[in-house]
């Protein structure tokens, strides 16, 4: 008695409001399916379901189960109606009967719809027994429909137990969960089963199309695409978002960024391809942009997330994964990110990202968390986790197992000029014994600095003959200091201090070419990144006036001249002590 009188009071309050409210409805409850066959994308449980009615074969219990918007309560209101309509067409309603009239209008009270989150006590469950097994006043069969059922007490469901395990032929229960882990065993096994799949993104896009044709919207199809997969599979959410955008004369993806409060494709591939290339400035810069716009950090980084999940999964799977993008950004685009990133790089970003915005849930100004957030991805060399040990592992085998560009790899690889720098180096050592009589001349090398292949040259010591080996002997003298002064503003803390060493690194002039040595190890690994040599390029070209590449060598270690006794007593200042 409780229930109807609830019943009767809903129902007066809708009668009620309902004439003050009936400008406008919700598109989702304008449009909520009234037969099976209007039913979007479950057409396995639908044809079930008819075929059932159609054939007199009900089960006394079903159990609907699905995400949310799918249609579980939808199907279960219009089983409701089937199983009580006087003419029903091929397993659907009529929809003109009195039965099929009054439960669409609520005035039937044998048929009856519970929230289990508001009745979850074993006292609503008791009462739901004591009704139940009276037969109904108006129609074949009473109806019970439980929503949320996982959220019933234990108590509540060892209460519903026993009138579910035997009903009276006149009683059918419909539960519906989102959480089928919170059914107990014991009720799963007396229902008959019905899951709910997520709605294709296809098949929500040609509904809205429908809908929105029905209801005067201009919708570009580009725009129900996005609608259907931020739906995430629900009609209910894509028709909640298209009634969100309506508001616009022309429903385009722009209109529905800015209705959702989203970045936006093409800044969102815009701030990637800005975190790619280390430039934290300009990140940050965009970021602010999009914060003043009134994007939420959260929503962006969750954005952000969903762009390099679908890299991702073009790197793991390249022609498998096509039908499970769903960030909207066109295929060219996410393969040209795909290239320049590891899967360890990605894995990095995309723990990052999570953990950034696990944490703005309880952070005080989110702001500054996911401008902390976008820093890191910038520069991975600021953190020490393992993930970002493996991603800077993994960037280092990548360059190794493609080797350097075009124009530096062929200069490894091909075995004569390789040894080309060491004349240079070592040709000077042998003059020293030829020429010390003319020791009287030895300010001179400081002015005129000499060839491999020169005369007999006034020399100094030997240790300091190997200093004129590490000038540039093809460029001018201050063209690899111009470059340091113009790239070190624009690299890290310990890139600049490898640049700034000229035992680390140096740079000469090989005809059209600016050739760089690296020191093996460290440095050349630090270096061999193709963004570093396109910038030395770039550098070298804007000095010079004309088109000028890079090449990174390693430089080969010095070997140390082994001099005689003889060559040490050429020097008068070399007193040997006979023992």
């Amino acid at each position: 008695m409780f229930q109807r009188w609830v019943c009767s009071l809903v129902k007066g309050h809708q009668l009620f409001y309902g004439q003050v409210s009936a400008v406008y409805q919700a598109l989702y409850r304008k449009w909520r399916p009234q037969t099976f066959d209007e039913v979007v994308g479950q057409q396995h449980i639908t044809e079930t379901l008819k075929n059932q009615v159609r054939t007199g074969r009900l089960s006394h219990a079903y159990l609907f189960i699905g995400t949310r918007g799918t249609g579980k309560t939808t199907c279960a209101r219009i089983l409701a109606r089937a199983v009580n309509c006087e003419h029903p067409v091929n397993g659907n309603p009529c929809g003109q009967c009195p039965a099929c009239r009054g439960i669409l209008e609520g005035s039937v009270m044998d048929v009856v719809e519970l929230d289990a989150a508001s009745n979850n006590g074993v006292d609503n469950v008791r009462a739901l027994r004591e009704e139940a097994v009276f037969s109904p006043a108006t129609v074949k069969k009473r109806v019970y429909i439980i929503d949320e059922v996982h959220m019933l007490s234990t108590a509540a469901f060892n209460a519903l137990l026993k009138i579910l395990e035997e009903p009276p032929a006149h009683l059918m229960f419909i539960l519906a969960t989102t959480e089928l882990n919170k059914v107990p065993a014991t009720i799963l096994s007396r229902c008959q089963r019905h899951s709910f799949k997520r709605i294709d993104v296809p098949e929500i896009a040609e509904y809205l199309e429908y809908i929105a044709s029905k209801e005067n919207f201009t919708l570009s199809h580009e725009a129900a695409e996005l609608i259907a997969r931020l739906a995430e599979g629900g009609v209910r959410d894509a028709l909640s978002l298209l009634d969100q955008c309506s508001s616009s004369e022309t429903i385009d993806v722009e209109a529905v960024y800015a209705a959702m409060g989203l970045a936006g494709k093409r800044r969102l591939a815009e701030l990637l391809d800005l975190i790619l290339r280390h430039d934290a400035a300009a990140a940050l810069q965009l970021f602010s942009e999009l914060w003043m716009d009134g994007k939420d950090p959260g929503t962006l980084l969750a954005e952000l997330a969903q762009l390099l999940r679908d890299v991702l999964l073009l790197h793991v799977a390249p022609k498998g994964s096509l039908n499970l993008l769903s960030s909207g950004l066109d295929l060219d685009s996410l393969r040209a990110f795909a290239a320049r990133m590891t899967r360890e790089e990605l894995l990095c970003a995309l723990e990052k990202l999570q953990s950034t915005q696990g944490a703005m849930r309880t952070v005080n100004n989110p702001r500054m968390n996911a401008e902390l957030c976008l820093v890191s991805l910038c520069d991975n060399t600021l953190g020490d986790s393992t993930a970002e040990l493996r991603a800077r592992i993994s960037r280092l085998e990548d360059a190794v197992s493609h080797g350097l560009p075009a124009p530096a790899s062929a200069e490894r690889a091909a075995p004569v000029p390789t040894p080309a720098p060491e004349p240079v180096r070592e040709a000077p050592r042998p003059e020293p014994v030829r020429k010390v009589p003319q020791r009287e001349a030895r300010p001179e090398p400081q002015q005129e600095k000499p060839l491999p292949s020169a005369p007999p040259v006034p020399v100094r010591p030997p240790e300091a003959a190997a200093e004129p080996a590490s000038e540039p002997a093809e460029a001018p003298a201050d063209l690899w200091k111009a470059i340091q002064k113009r790239l070190s503003p624009r690299l890290t803390m310990e890139l600049r201090s490898i640049l700034l060493n000229p035992d680390m690194i140096l740079g000469t002039m090989k005809g059209e070419a600016l050739q760089i040595e690296a020191a093996p190890g460290f440095a050349y690994m630090r270096f061999n990144r193709p963004e570093l040599l396109q910038l030395f390029a770039e550098a070298a070209t804007a000095i010079r006036g004309r088109e000028t590449r890079a090449q990174l060598i390693d430089r080969k270690p010095r070997q140390q001249s082994n001099h005689s006794l003889d060559e040490l007593r050429a020097f008068k200042e070399v007193h040997f002590i006979e023992s």
